[in-house]
């Protein structure tokens, strides 16, 4: 026999009663019952319980251990017991996700909030809502990484959502706008423009420019309406991920070989809700994002060997 919760409810109300024929009238049993079932507790915990007399019944060292424990046991099990049930009956949570820039938050807020509320955070820091989720502000935090970097460290769970090639947008009269592929190194004599980040991307993207044999020139930092006005007045080439879907005036272009990659990734607290399903959204999301995609759809049948997947 194994202890079991009733067990000690029958331990706790003999000690509370003084006497074994008390506890059995308290809870509604025969005493002969009783002390049957006190007896089988007290040889799964190797000895006697209580010391018993004409005046009642009173806890032995190993009782009173014992006792003490339920006392906290007992009630740690009605409070979780309760808990459940308001938990049961009450509806079901929303999402709170934080998010640096990128194409498939739209996307995954669209597919979420058809079944919960959503409500959402942006920050150009990754540090910044891993602390939020960490702090339980936020269930889901939504980011990117330089495509060989891995994932974060500490405490929240992560799952890759896909690895997707860089690409980059000009203006729609530069001269490399309707190529297929550029190389990188065909780019040499511009200026650049990215949005910021607290990770490695700016140092990923000067190895492989020196990679391909040159130095950037200026790269303006700055948000992405700024970046794209600077695109299609011809002032710079932007760095987007491939699932970017280019406005009006402007040229996606995809750089041959896949010299720098993005990983799209989904972090989340260890207690978030539908976790599972959740994951199975963002990488929906990032279906459609690619489907959506012309220019990223036709490299890939180009490049069958690359995918998205992580």
């Amino acid at each position: 026999m194994d202890l079991e919760l009733r067990h000690l409810r029958i331990v706790r109300a003999v000690a509370d009663a003084g006497s074994v024929s008390k506890a059995a009238s308290l809870l509604g049993l025969a005493q002969p019952a009783l002390t049957a079932q006190l007896k089988r507790i007290e040889r799964v915990l190797g000895g006697a319980l209580f010391e018993r007399d004409r005046h009642g019944a009173r806890p032995t060292r190993l009782g009173e251990l014992v006792l003490a424990r339920a006392r906290v046991l007992l009630p740690a099990a009605k409070e979780l017991q309760d808990e459940a049930v308001r938990f049961a009956h009450t509806p079901s949570p929303g999402f709170r996700i934080g998010a640096t820039n990128g194409p498939i938050l739209g996307g995954l807020v669209d597919r979420l909030d058809a079944e919960r509320t959503v409500t959402t955070f942006t920050s150009w820091s990754t540090h910044e809502l891993i602390n939020m989720v960490e702090l339980g502000r936020l269930d889901y935090v939504l980011t990117g990484a330089c495509g060989d970097s891995g994932t974060p460290t500490g405490t929240l769970l992560w799952e890759t959502i896909s690895l997707d090639p860089v690409f980059c947008l000009v203006g729609e009269d530069h001269p490399l706008a309707k190529e297929k592929e550029v190389e990188l190194a065909d780019l040499a004599g511009e200026q650049w423009a990215v949005t910021p980040g607290d990770g490695c991307f700016a140092d990923c993207f000067a190895m492989a420019c020196a990679r391909a044999g040159f130095t950037p020139g200026t790269i303006y930092e700055t948000d992405v309406p700024t970046c794209t006005h600077l695109a299609q007045v011809g002032r710079a080439v932007v760095l987007c991920q491939a699932t970017h879907q280019a406005l009006p005036g402007l040229a996606m272009v995809p750089l041959s070989g896949a010299p720098l990659r993005w990983r799209q990734l989904l972090g989340r607290h260890p207690t978030a809700p539908d976790a599972t399903w959740v994951v199975a959204q963002a990488k929906q999301a990032h279906t459609e994002a690619v489907r959506r995609s012309p220019v990223y759809s036709d490299w890939l049948v180009r490049n069958p060997a690359y995918g998205t997947a992580p």
